[in-house]
């Protein structure tokens, strides 16, 4: 499995911080403030693959790019940046060696937590 920096996401996501979209939750409140299943699948079927994709900072070769599974580290709940979102992203990232997006997601937690 290669999975790697979705960079057009790492430049939404920095557009996002900039306008102020961002939530500015607790560390520990992405379980409750993450997509659902549900949510992510109506999502995907009103916008498609391509606007699904700006809100996970990671993609997987393995899967096709209009699968589900192609998406990793979500970020947002598809309106706004969720600053739990971002730092659990960063953690998981961090334990399995993608440092490029660990380290983008580091500086994006920075951008935030600077307004």
């Amino acid at each position: 499995m290669t999975v790697k920096l979705n960079k057009k996401a790492f430049d939404h996501a920095k557009r996002l911080v900039k306008d102020g979209k961002v939530v500015k939750d607790a560390r520990d409140d992405w379980s409750e403030h993450a997509p659902s299943t549900k949510d992510e699948n109506a999502f995907l079927a009103k916008h498609g693959h391509a606007e699904y994709s700006k809100w996970f900072l990671g993609v997987d070769d393995e899967h096709p790019d209009d699968q589900k599974g192609h998406y990793k580290f979500p970020i947002g709940d598809f309106t706004k940046i969720h600053r739990c979102g971002v730092i659990a992203a960063e953690s998981r990232a961090g334990q399995y060696d993608y440092d490029d997006i660990r380290d983008a997601l580091g500086k994006l937690l920075e951008k935030i937590d600077q307004d």
